[in-house]
């Protein structure tokens, strides 16, 4: 059982529907030179949230959370931060995430009222769906530490015949590329809807390149 105070980073914990619309907003930021934010939670059980909302309250602290009801139990919220030099909770940058949000038909605490005020955080209603005008153009690489930037990374035109579904003849290469992939994920470096992925047969030669990148950089 995963203790109240281990923190959840991880994008695949949050609906179907959560999980694209984050990927949309930090699709949106990157377009928008906002590279530097990234994950500190997703997913909060809510014996977490009950342990948070004490904090301040009935055990020593300051208070982080106005409520035992949040969204983030519901798996639809996810809070964020920014990235050094800059202060953790830049209000400024914060503030531009937010804006963009609002287009986005995402929720941002930073709107709220007094009492209720929570900029780090963003979440979805329940019947969430994109916005006309908007997709996901490319793998949004959506970072869950403050050392790796977002990215976009954009499907080459020229490529696309070649970014076939990865097929092995070999079942020793194959064994190998698995276990390179799942110790990645045991290390934390990747979320395992990755690993689901490549077990389920879906995963292309380009998920496989753009994954290799993330690793790299984690």
């Amino acid at each position: 059982m995963t203790s109240v105070t281990t923190t959840c980073r991880d994008l695949s914990e949050l609906t179907a529907a959560a999980q694209t619309a984050c990927r949309l907003l930090f699709q949106e930021c990157f377009k928008a030179g906002i590279d530097f934010i990234f994950i500190t939670e997703t997913y909060r059980s809510q014996a977490r949230q009950n342990y948070l909302y004490e904090q301040g309250r009935t055990r020593p602290g300051q208070v982080v959370t106005w409520t035992r009801n949040s969204n983030h139990t519901s798996r639809r919220a996810w809070d964020i931060a920014v990235a050094p030099p800059r202060n953790l909770y830049d209000i400024s940058t914060l503030s531009k995430v937010g804006a963009i949000a609002k287009k986005l038909g995402i929720v941002w605490g930073g709107y709220w009222e007094a009492g209720k005020y929570d900029a780090p955080h963003f979440e979805i209603p329940s019947n969430w769906t994109m916005p006309k005008g908007y997709k996901l153009e490319g793998q949004v690489i959506v970072p869950s530490n403050s050392k790796l930037k977002v990215q976009l990374i954009v499907k080459d035109k020229s490529q696309e015949k070649d970014d076939e579904t990865m097929r092995f003849t070999n079942p020793t290469t194959e064994n190998a590329v698995r276990d390179y992939i799942k110790q990645s994920v045991d290390k934390g470096k990747i979320d395992k809807s990755w690993l689901a992925k490549f077990d389920s047969g879906t995963m292309t030669s380009g998920d496989f390149e753009g994954l290799k990148i993330i690793i790299s950089q984690r």
